[in-house]
């Protein structure tokens, strides 16, 4: 790491034209991952990077370079051309440099890298065994185990001296059912800022079983009707369409430059009634959650809908100039290669007062998607369309046959509109979203909801 002198005097070449700020992000990360087919290792590995980037501003404009050579006169020389490349006619000082604070945002009993490689290849070796003699129909079994412990530094011309270590476990387990040239997969793939503790105690034989069994029910499943309908989207990972069709368009990255269709919307109604949101980085454990931004900046609990009035944005440095509002602590990054952002960490739909049971049980006619799957999403209109990897009909008030093949179609404004109940059940799930700062880890989730309307893509009737 670069001393305290060093440091300042980067930021004092950065400074020395026409920023008004400037930044140093320092980043030590490790990582070790093994991954397993069929219940042979096909990756196993470890890995170090070490890299420093710099960001100057004046006003709205910015440069970001980066480098992984830690020579300090290398940096300074590097912090000299991003400042002669910088627009602007700004001359402020450099303020002394703060006592170093430092945090970890994550509680760990058993540390991740001293467990012994053989020790995840067991645990891996467990859920692939097994999926592969459940049943002669699953023809496949993928598991994986990744750890990364990352350690950063920021250090600013307005003084602020932070330093946060995270450390992060996430596995993913995979069973592939075949049925002639078909293929469905039933996948669990849980994330944590927990220790090691948190694969001891991890149920691995029961949720791989339901992987099979999921991937099971699919591989006979008949097609999803199409049209427009109720459809009840189950807990937990049901909330990625919050997160892309919604949480994306809520971000100053859009709504700074007037490309979100919440842009100017504060205060106003964008959802049901019935529906609270949030992002909250400061839950511990979650694997979404950190303390401390990768701009130096106190993450937070934001309210970000409240009985369907919009009352937060996300707001990042740059998205606090444009928008002449406070930074909400969300500024996030892969890593020392890109520029912060405006991102999402455990966003989610809180939970309502309607059991699970009596919402299906309202519900004459319609589609129950218990597992989402991927899509996209325009931040500017809020279009979207999601693939359901596990759906059911609900026929009576009753669940009834599985089917596959349904894609949800829709803008996000319409949907926030359109969900008519909210269940009790709140779940997260772990997952990663990439945006302009790269890829980060994120928390989605909500309880079951009903959405009173919306268009499924699937097959019609008769359609080979």
């Amino acid at each position: 790491m670069l001393s305290d002198s060093n440091i300042m005097r980067i930021i004092d070449a950065a400074m020395s034209k026409n920023a008004d700020f400037a930044d140093v992000f320092i980043e030590e990360r490790k990582a070790s991952n093994v991954g397993m087919l069929n219940g042979k290792v096909i990756k196993a590995g470890s890995s170090f990077d070490l890299g420093v980037g710099i960001r100057l501003m004046a006003g709205t404009n910015v440069v970001y370079v980066y480098s992984n050579d830690m020579d300090p006169d290398g940096l300074i020389k590097m912090a000299l051309d991003a400042a002669d490349a910088l627009k602007g006619n700004s001359l402020c000082s450099v303020k002394e440099l703060e006592s170093m604070c430092h945090s970890s945002a994550t509680d760990i009993k058993i540390d991740p890298m001293s467990v012994k490689k053989t020790d995840n290849v067991e645990f891996l070796r467990k859920a692939s065994e097994y999926a592969l003699n459940y049943d002669p129909r699953i023809t496949q079994a993928v598991a994986s185990y990744v750890t990364g412990k990352r350690t950063v530094r920021i250090v600013n011309s307005d003084g602020l001296n932070k330093e946060e270590t995270a450390q992060r476990i996430r596995i993913s387990i995979e069973a592939v059912a075949t049925k002639c040239n078909e293929k469905q997969t039933g996948r669990v793939a849980p994330g944590t800022m927990r220790g090691y503790e948190f694969i001891n105690e991890y149920p691995v034989i029961d949720k791989t079983r339901e992987c099979c069994e999921t991937a099971l029910r699919m591989i006979d499943a008949g097609y999803a009707p199409s049209g427009k309908m109720p459809v009840v989207l189950g807990n937990g990972f049901g909330g990625v369409i919050f997160h892309e069709a919604c949480g994306h368009a809520l971000e100053s990255s859009s709504v700074g430059i007037g490309s979100s269709c919440f842009t100017g919307m504060l205060g106003k109604q964008i959802a049901s009634p019935v529906v609270s949101a949030r992002d909250d980085a400061r839950i511990i454990g979650e694997w979404g959650s950190y303390l401390t931004d990768d701009e130096g900046h106190e993450s937070s609990d934001l309210l970000l809908i409240e009985n369907g009035i919009l009352k937060n944005y996300l707001i990042d440095k740059l998205g606090s100039r444009r928008m002449n509002m406070p930074s909400t602590g969300c500024g996030r990054k892969q890593d020392y290669s890109y520029a912060p952002v405006s991102r999402m960490s455990n966003t989610y739909i809180d939970a309502g007062k309607d059991a699970p049971k009596d919402i299906i049980a309202d519900t004459e006619y319609g589609l129950y998607c218990s597992q989402m799957g991927g899509g996209s999403v325009d931040t500017a209109t809020g279009e979207f369309n999601f693939a359901a990897n596990e759906a059911y009909m609900i026929r009576n008030g009753k669940l009834a046959e599985p089917v596959r093949g349904a894609t949800l179609i829709g803008k996000g404004a319409e949907v926030l509109m359109n969900i008519d109940r909210v269940g009790n059940d709140l779940e997260l799930s772990a997952g990663m979203c990439g945006a302009s700062s790269g890829n980060v880890p994120v928390t989605v989730g909500q309880p079951t909801i009903r959405v009173s309307s919306i268009l499924v893509g699937g097959r019609e009737d008769g359609e080979e």
